[in-house]
């Protein structure tokens, strides 16, 4: 192996035009496309003043990424340049073409002018800056050159030249044969496969260092943050093949090989890439310098540790569990803490799968904060956090310990996790009923750009985080329109419409897909038909079920649907307790919007008692959440009971204060039944007219209830009446 380096180290190479004065380890090289950036910068600093400051400005944001890329064609250079400066991109043209179609004279004299630049008391290129390196590199590296290498480099210019010729007149050639519709279709296409045209980014020859790190730091990134910005897998690969090819112990590209493998979940390819990468720090010595003779035990516990990951990531818990005890043994051996801590987390997460393991957790936590490990301390809180909002927490404690943990986020610029923390706080607020919180915080990752300086601009939109916010984002735009499932919505369709039989036929489709919810539905459909009996005994049962799996919020709702059952069978006093019941339990796990709806069947249950004043008082502290975070329907039952109670306590009033009250109560039913007509809700929407009615005939206003009465009579044809007297249903 040794002798292969030194062989490689000492010879020199030239490959497609490409000159080096070594290929392992090597620094510069000139290659035609570099002598076209030296033309541009030669012709940069001719032009002067005649560049207007918006032009210098677009040309300077131009060099950098231009001087740190691959090699790119002369036409695609060309395209960049006259984006920036049509005249300046012209003037480089001419001048290559000059030196291609002249002689080795004049490339000779090119580069002993270029050294003109450093000259006099105000040169136009600083030595220290990255223009200068990048002319004071080309120089020295031209100069290493013998005479026989310099005319392979002048070849190599002239082919480098009339390769773009060869494309132009092809352009030119297919333009003339091709009809308008089909030339704008072809340029749009080209526009388009501009950023991913491969064949043009392929570097079949060695890169310089800089350029290899470029590449290397631009991919990873994109990996990381747009992988669909990336090079394809199969593309990033064989670039990878031909870069180590050169340089086979280039650590850095075996990662990234290891990254670009598990993009398309290859466990071989990604294992026999990621332990080259932790062989290669240990051959070439790159730990060893800055770790001292730690260097190679470290490798060898991270290279575990990172074993142990992938084995994780891929599903192989038990492989993990081995590499993960090899790492611990290493580094307990070496006194390695952080790489302890790091192994303590992934045992947490390895524990996880098979038992409550808190107690771990809060150890890991303290720990990482003792070592000063900000990223896994916040990692662990995220995990508690979670734990502990299944477990019924207060939303207040959960939302202080992540306000916490992002005071380290952004001291430490941890953009990674500040997604996660957002994630979080967005699963909470759902969990806890408070849909426009939830709405907020997922719109808020949605729009936030990464923080890290090199991707400035950049959305990461390929993260975990991403995509657990756009389900929960999908979900909450779905329950305000009635989409939640698809069988959901078509049951919900029909009951709204008064098709009974219809919603019935919904249920076995429920059922198939979630048996607690099928069962529930099926009670609903019972209630519906006044089937009181069947209906009571499917809900005590699916009572008694939810209670032993402590699906509480479904316990909620079925013990607000006996309720109801009790009010329709007149039994008005046994449905308190079990309100009082909800209610308790909805407070106890902190859901609030369960908690206000079970407030407003309380206000239902005093309404019918005879007590409309007490109804209106408590229905003040439940109308809010209602409002804004319910459901559509829901918003128009809770502004229908308003109506109702307004009007029940108005019988006591003096003659003007009723009058103003009816009209307030009309004024409830109007908002009630604008949202009745959005879920086209036919049955509540009936309802609503007929109290309408009565109302504007009790105030004298003939005119208004002619009107409500003819649209109750069009509604009610469609769907006549069940039986139910209208003060017996809250929803």
């Amino acid at each position: 192996m040794a002798s292969v380096h030194e062989s490689l180290y000492f010879n020199p190479m030239m490959t497609n035009g490409v000159v080096h004065a070594n290929v392992f380890g090597i620094k510069d090289c000139v290659t035609p496309y570099k002598m076209a950036l030296l033309v541009l910068l030669s012709e940069l600093g001719r032009a002067g003043v005649q560049l207007s400051l918006l032009e210098r400005r677009r040309l300077n944001r131009l060099l950098l990424p231009l001087l740190q890329g691959p090699d790119m064609t002369l036409s695609r250079l060309h395209k960049a340049i006259e984006e920036s400066c049509p005249n300046l991109a012209n003037s480089v043209q001419i001048r290559i073409k000059l030196m291609a179609e002249g002689e080795l004279k004049d490339m000779e004299q090119f580069f002993d002018d270029l050294s003109d630049s450093f000259t006099g008391t105000e040169p136009e290129v600083h030595k220290t800056s990255v223009v200068g390196l990048f002319l004071r590199h080309m120089i020295l590296a031209y100069n290493k050159l013998s005479f026989s290498q310099v005319y392979k480099l002048y070849t190599a210019l002239q082919q480098y030249y009339q390769n773009d010729e060869k494309k132009a007149g092809i352009d030119e050639t297919d333009m003339e044969l091709t009809n308008t519709e089909e030339l704008e279709g072809k340029m749009e296409k080209e526009e388009l496969d501009v950023p991913l045209r491969e064949e043009e980014i392929s570097c079949s020859g060695p890169l310089s260092q800089k350029q290899a790190e470029y590449f290397l730091s631009q991919q990873a990134s994109l990996l990381k943050n747009d992988e669909t910005k990336a090079l394809t897998p199969a593309f990033l690969q064989k670039e990878l093949n031909n870069l180590l090819k050169f340089n086979p112990d280039f650590a850095e590209a075996h990662y990234l090989s290891y990254l670009n493998s598990l993009r398309v979940q290859d466990v071989f390819s990604s294992t026999h890439s990621l332990l080259h990468y932790f062989d290669r720090l240990i051959l070439t010595g790159a730990e060893s310098k800055s770790n001292g003779d730690e260097g190679y035990g470290r490798s060898l516990r991270y290279a575990a540790l990172n074993l142990a990951a992938l084995h994780c990531r891929f599903g192989h818990y038990r492989q993990a569990e081995l590499a993960l005890q090899e790492a611990i043994r290493i580094a307990q051996e070496s006194n390695d803490h952080v790489c302890l801590q790091h192994c303590l987390s992934w045992l947490y997460i390895l524990e996880q799968k098979r038992s409550d393991s808190c107690v771990l957790l809060e150890h890991s936590v303290k720990k990482a904060v003792h070592f000063g490990l900000p990223y896994l301390a916040s990692l662990g809180i995220q995990s508690l956090v979670q734990q502990r909002a299944f477990a019924g927490k207060t939303a207040n404690k959960l939302m202080d310990a992540l306000k916490d943990s992002d005071l380290l986020h952004w001291k430490h610029s941890l953009s990674e996790l500040i997604d996660i923390s957002i994630a979080q706080k967005t699963a909470i607020w759902r969990l806890y009923g408070r849909s426009t919180m939830a709405l907020q915080q997922a719109q808020m990752l949605l729009s936030m750009n990464s923080l890290e300086a090199v991707n400035v601009g950049v959305q990461q939109n390929n993260t975990e985080s991403f995509a657990v916010v756009l389900c929960h984002l999908a979900e909450l735009h779905a329950e305000q329109l009635w989409m939640l499932f698809d069988q959901k919505i078509q049951f919900d369709r029909a009951m709204n419409d008064g098709k009974y039989h219809v919603a019935d036929s919904f249920v076995a489709g429920i059922t198939a897909l979630n048996s607690i919810e099928g069962v529930y539905r099926k009670a609903i459909v019972l209630k519906a038909q006044n089937q009181m009996s069947e209906a009571h005994k499917l809900l005590q049962k699916l009572l008694i079920h939810c209670q032993n799996i402590k699906n509480t919020e479904m316990v909620i709702s079925v013990l607000l649907s006996i309720a109801e059952l009790y009010w329709r069978s007149s039994c008005h006093t046994i449905a308190l307790p079990v309100l009082l019941q909800a209610l308790a339990l909805s407070r106890e796990y902190r859901l609030q919007y369960l908690a206000s709806e079970t407030v407003l069947n309380l206000a239902f249950s005093q309404l019918i008692l005879g007590i409309p004043e007490q109804a209106l008082n408590i229905l003040h502290t439940a109308i809010e959440p209602i409002l804004a975070h319910g459901a559509v329907l829901d918003k128009g039952c809770a502004m229908f009971l308003v109506a109702k109670c307004q009007v029940a306590s108005a019988a006591s009033y003096s003659p003007q204060k009723k009058t103003e009250a009816l009209e307030l109560a009309i004024l409830n039913l109007n908002e009630a039944k604008t949202y009745f007509a959005k879920v086209d809700c036919k049955e509540q929407l009936r309802d609503v007219l007929y109290f309408q009615a009565r109302l504007f005939h009790t105030l004298g206003k003939t005119q208004e209830r002619n009107k409500c009465a003819m649209l109750f009579r069009q509604v009610h044809q469609e769907l006549p009446a069940h039986g139910v007297p209208l003060i017996n249903a809250f929803k």
